[in-house]
Order: structure tokens, then C-alpha cells, then sequence
């Protein structure tokens, strides 16, 4: 499944039938369970009594549903719970012989994706009817892994445009992404609308989307204890001072003895990014590229620079250090470039 990830399904079933398919499909998923309508299913990993209420149980945590029953099921026993459809889960209707298969909500946060793979086992089409998906084989407000949409409250108003004729062009000149060079999206460089694609901090409109590759790495470090609003502030300040996008951050990085620091948890979560941690014969390594090396830093964790080191590190050996180390009365921050978005779980 393409974009961000999402947990495996819950597939509820309400017939021996409906069943015996869940299992066959969700040996396909890693993590899915099968959930049965108790004295109605057998096998099944889990059961149930009340069909709605189990229903509105998991759509409130989140879980991906696919339920082998009427669409009109899932849709009577979901509609009190709807509010923003940018939270809520995928739910997908798949009829218990197989023959259907229709995402009904979160089809760009996983259904379309999960009803497509659904289809292609059963050999059916997928009944996929979110306009942008059909008409450009993409969806706008989904990138793909690596990549984020800084502005997704004017993607409706957007592809409505696009959808009712308009143009659009790539601002500033910038590199094609992939995953736009591919789709059938209607472009001219006279185009009304644009896409921004850039790790610059820039605000986008109802007429030009902005992305961010996940292309930066803000190297931390800080002395035990350090006040997590300080290192919070360090890091925020850095970027803006430097007219870079907190959407553009990959991770936030530090040498593993930082590793239990609240202050850098702190920073990663006001980043809404992973920390991850190096050990110190890694970001020795990146001595040779350091900007400003401290012999004491050196003496006190044994390597000549965290916060740099630490960036450089995560973003390899094509990146570049963007932001040399800035300092607050008790921490460091850095910020590395990638040539190319970055895999968190990778670093």
C-alpha cells in the first residue's frame, strides 16, 4: 500500500461464507485478523455479538475495516461517527462472494489502496470513486511515502479546479518529483494553478499545493536535563531563522548517549518526527565534514561534534550540512540536507 502507513485490517464477517473468505484474504496482510459474528462464524480470531457496536469500537481506534457484508451495514452503523476525514480510518465493503469490492471512507488514508490489493487477489475490479484518483491516477491530498502536503485544508478547492478544466505548473522551476512526472495530471507552464515542491518553508493557497520531501535531518544536542521548551525553541528558531519547513524533517538525530533525554523526545514530537540516535563511532566518522569540531566536546562524550555529526550522518554521504551548529545556553541543533527524501526506520 502506497502513502503513509496504516494498521493491518479487521476483517468482520457476519456469515460462514463471508468467513471462510476473510481468512483466505487476510493471510495476504501481516497483522489482520479475522472477526466473527458470534453463532453465526467459525474459526474466526476474534467474535462479537452487536455487528454495529463492534463496528463503531474499532473505527473509533483507528482500525482499518473490511467488512464482508452490505455496504449499507457499514454505512447505518458508521455515520453517527463521522467528523474529519482526514482521521478516519479506511472502511471497505466487500461482498461475501468476493464479487465487489468498494472503499467507502479513508480512501485516500489507505481504502483505495487496500480495496485495489483486495481486487487484484480476488480478480475483480475495485469500485474506486474519489474523482482525483479516477481521472489522474493519484491522489493529491496522498503522496507517497517520503513525501508531505504542507497545506491539505485547500486540496479540495484545488483538484476542484483541476477537475473543471484548469492547468497547472510546477513553481519555480523546480525538478519533476516522480511521482508527478507520472501521473496524467493536466499541466502547462501558463498553468492558473501550481505545485510547489521544496524543503523551504513557504505557505501554499487554494491555487498552489506545497510539498515537502522528507529530504532534512535536525541534529540535537543538549546537556543532561536540559529544559525541553529550550531545545523545542532551539530547533523551531533554527529552522525559521533559515526559512526551512518543520514539514521537510525527516527525524531528529543524536548520539545514542542522548537517547533517554526527555528534551530531545520533546523536540522530535513538536517535530512530529521520529528520534532516532547514532552511536559515537558514526558520527566520527562524519569529523572530516564538520563545520565548527570542538575539542571539548570531544573530551566530554568522545566525539568532536554532536549536533552536525549527528545530521550528517542521517543524511548520508551525498548530503550536505545546511545549517551549521547553533547554539542555546544548553543545547545544539544542526540541519542536514538529503539529495532526496529520507527513510526514518532506515536510519
Amino acid at each position: 500500500m502506497s502513502g503513509a502507513a496504516v494498521p493491518a485490517p479487521a476483517f468482520v464477517a457476519l456469515t460462514t461464507a463471508g468467513c471462510d473468505l476473510a481468512r483466505s484474504l487476510a493471510a495476504g496482510f501481516a497483522g489482520a485478523e479475522v472477526h466473527g459474528l458470534a453463532g453465526r462464524t467459525e474459526d474466526a480470531e476474534r467474535t462479537f455479538d452487536e455487528t454495529g457496536e463492534h463496528l463503531g469500537e474499532l473505527f473509533r481506534a483507528g482500525r482499518p475495516i473490511v467488512g464482508l457484508c452490505a455496504a449499507g451495514i457499514l454505512i447505518r452503523a458508521l455515520a453517527p461517527l463521522l467528523g474529519d476525514k482526514r482521521a478516519e480510518p479506511p472502511v471497505v465493503a466487500l461482498a461475501e462472494d468476493g464479487s465487489a469490492v468498494v472503499p467507502l471512507l479513508g480512501g485516500h488514508r489507505g481504502a483505495n489502496d487496500l480495496a485495489r490489493a483486495l481486487a487484484e487477489r480476488l480478480g475483480v475490479a475495485a469500485a474506486v470513486t474519489t474523482a482525483g484518483d479516477r481521472r489522474f491516477g493519484l491522489a493529491l491530498d496522498e503522496p507517497p511515502a517520503g513525501w508531505r502536503l504542507e497545506n491539505p485544508q485547500h486540496y479540495k478547492a484545488f483538484v476542484a479546479d483541476l477537475l473543471s478544466g484548469c492547468e497547472f505548473r510546477l513553481a519555480d522551476g523546480a525538478d519533476w518529483p516522480d511521482w508527478l512526472r507520472d501521473a496524467a495530471l493536466p499541466c502547462s507552464a501558463a498553468g492558473t494553478l501550481a505545485i510547489r515542491a521544496t524543503h523551504e518553508a513557504v505557505e501554499g493557497s487554494a491555487r498552489v499545493l506545497v510539498y515537502h520531501p522528507l529530504c532534512l535531518a535536525v541534529g540535537v544536542g543538549c546537556e543532561r536535563g536540559c529544559p525541553p521548551e529550550e531545545l523545542i525553541a532551539l530547533v523551531r528558531d533554527t529552522l525559521a531563522g533559515h526559512g526551512l519547513a518543520a514539514g521537510a524533517v525527516a527525524a531528529l538525530v543524536s548520539l545514542d548517549l542522548k537517547a533517554d533525554e526527555p528534551a530531545v523526545h520533546a523536540a522530535a514530537a513538536a517535530l512530529d518526527a521520529p528520534a532516532r540516535f547514532f552511536a559515537a563511532p558514526a558520527l566520527a566518522a562524519e569529523e572530516p565534514r564538520l563545520a565548527t569540531p570542538s575539542e571539548l566536546v570531544r573530551r566530554e562524550v568522545g566525539v568532536a561534534g554532536v549536533a552536525e555529526s549527528a545530521a550528517l550522518a542521517a543524511a548520508g554521504p551525498h548530503g550536505s550540512l545546511l545549517v551549521p551548529k547553533t547554539k542555546s545556553r544548553r543545547a545544539t541543533c544542526a540541519v542536514a540536507l538529503a539529495p532526496g527524501p529520507l527513510d526514518p526506520a532506515a536510519i
